[in-house]
């Protein structure tokens, strides 16, 4: 019978195909009256069959035996095509060219390890978090998910928005917010509800959940998708368990259109003209880094026919103030551009008024914005100059407040070393805000930071109605 291979590594140790008994000696060659098989052409019983697997299988375990007691340690270059059955037991032979894993997990011919240490073998990829001291664990990061990786119910729309998020090509809030609720319409047109369930009971836990979740798992969520995602399931919940597919559908997608166009949109407009109100001929304005709701801002008082200074402090990371700057110079506003922090306190005790885009205010009048943004509003407070931030309602958070940078952060994927790392965030205290504008008009749209709650107050929950 040609002689079966085993898996074991050719070490050129001789093998000993003599099959061993259980006692772990070597048997005599069967007996006459014996289960082995009979002259070739004759047909073997069952039993016989069984017989004889189970002899060559004690043969084969007797090869590897012998095999990893002559053979030498293998190296980390012979061992990166190792295979382990993913169980922790014993390993069964493999065709050729592989490893067959041992009793405790390990390779056969593989040193297993006392240490504690992970055995050298085939290179592992490196977690981007390792880095990261304890203290900061809890700081998440965005990372890109594989679409293979992702539900097998997430959009192809879910998908494309998520990889986006992941590679910071959609960055801030409002823009990543619109382009969430856009996705989730898609995927509300593509519905079917299943035989015997409600829209209003299947969509949330078996559809829509499974998109937020891929989106979470790419970037931690904004405040204005996390707002935005309660409406839309209070909205869900609200209809009747007998109300039809078309019509609930229909409902859904009309109500997203209405949110994108009031609460981004109109919002935007709104802000930009009550913002331009603050400004006066002649002043010396100053941001941080490019927001939008401050782009439209200084471009809406230039159309009114106001004449005024910019001064542009950037971030040192992200550059985007010089994009801010060139805008405005096209526009015919003349500008001051700084690409760092440096010599900060002159630059905005010579201002007029600073004027600061938010990322999301805290229910205790907390701003959360790029980093840096609290450095601009501590030395314009400390300077006596009014600081005014814009920000939408839909980023504004109801439930919780902060005190500082650590709680709601994220860690920058980019500049994220084994020497250190980088928070995308911080946080202004309500103390340094002199007023917020927003799209609701109270008080001309400048309330106090501490207002916040009373202004939520007023507005939102109609919007599920």
């Amino acid at each position: 019978m040609p002689a079966e291979t085993t898996g074991a590594p050719n070490t050129g140790a001789p093998v000993n195909t003599a099959a061993p008994a259980q006692d772990g000696s070597k048997t005599a060659p069967p007996p006459a009256n014996s289960t082995a098989p009979k002259a070739e052409g004759e047909k073997l019983t069952p039993a016989q069959l069984k017989a004889k697997a189970k002899a060559e299988k004690a043969a084969r375990r007797a090869q590897v035996k012998e095999a990893r007691a002559a053979a030498p340690v293998p190296s980390p270059v012979q061992e990166k095509g190792a295979v382990t059955d993913g169980k922790g037991g014993k390993g069964k032979g493999k065709p050729d060219g592989q490893q067959t894993q041992g009793k405790g997990g390990h390779s056969q011919g593989r040193r297993p390890s006392f240490s504690g240490r992970r055995p050298s073998g085939a290179p592992i990829e490196k977690d981007v978090r390792s880095t990261i001291p304890d203290a900061f664990s809890h700081i998440p990061m965005a990372k890109r998910i594989p679409t293979s990786q992702a539900h097998k119910d997430v959009h192809p729309a879910v998908l494309a928005v998520g990889q986006q998020m992941a590679t910071f090509a959609l960055s801030d809030s409002i823009s990543r917010l619109q382009a969430t609720l856009l996705a989730f319409r898609k995927v509300i047109e593509s519905y079917e509800t299943p035989k015997g369930n409600s829209l209003s009971r299947h969509f949330v836990p078996h559809v829509l959940n499974p998109q937020i979740e891929y989106l979470t798992e790419c970037r931690p969520m904004c405040f204005a998708m996390g707002n935005a995602i309660r409406l839309l399931k209070g909205k869900i919940n609200k209809f009747d368990i007998n109300t039809g597919d078309e019509e609930a559908k229909e409902g859904l997608l009309e109500w997203i259109d209405f949110l994108i166009n009031e609460r981004i949109n109109l919002a935007e407009y709104a802000i930009a003209r009550n913002a331009a109100l603050l400004i006066n001929e002649g002043d010396t304005l100053l941001t941080y880094g490019r927001h939008r709701l401050v782009e439209k801002t200084f471009l809406e008082a230039k159309k009114d026919g106001k004449s005024f200074e910019v001064t542009v402090i950037d971030d040192p990371f992200e550059r985007s103030g010089q994009d801010l700057a060139k805008v405005l110079r096209q526009a015919g506003i003349p500008v001051l551009y700084s690409p760092n922090l440096g010599g900060l306190r002159p630059k905005v005790a010579a201002a007029t008024n600073v004027f600061l885009g938010g990322e999301a205010i805290f229910a205790n009048g907390s701003l959360h914005a790029p980093s840096g943004t609290a450095d601009v509003a501590m030395s314009a407070a400390n300077a006596g100059v009014k600081v005014i931030v814009l920000c939408e309602t839909i980023n504004f958070d109801r439930d919780r407040v902060s005190v500082d940078s650590l709680t709601y952060n994220e860690i920058d994927p980019e500049r994220n070393s084994a020497e250190s790392f980088r928070l995308l965030f911080d946080n202004t205290h309500d103390k340094y805000i002199t007023g917020v504008v927003t799209e609701f008009e109270s008080g001309g749209g400048n309330s106090p930071a501490q207002a916040i709650l009373a202004l939520l107050r007023k507005q939102e929950d109609p919007l599920i109605d």
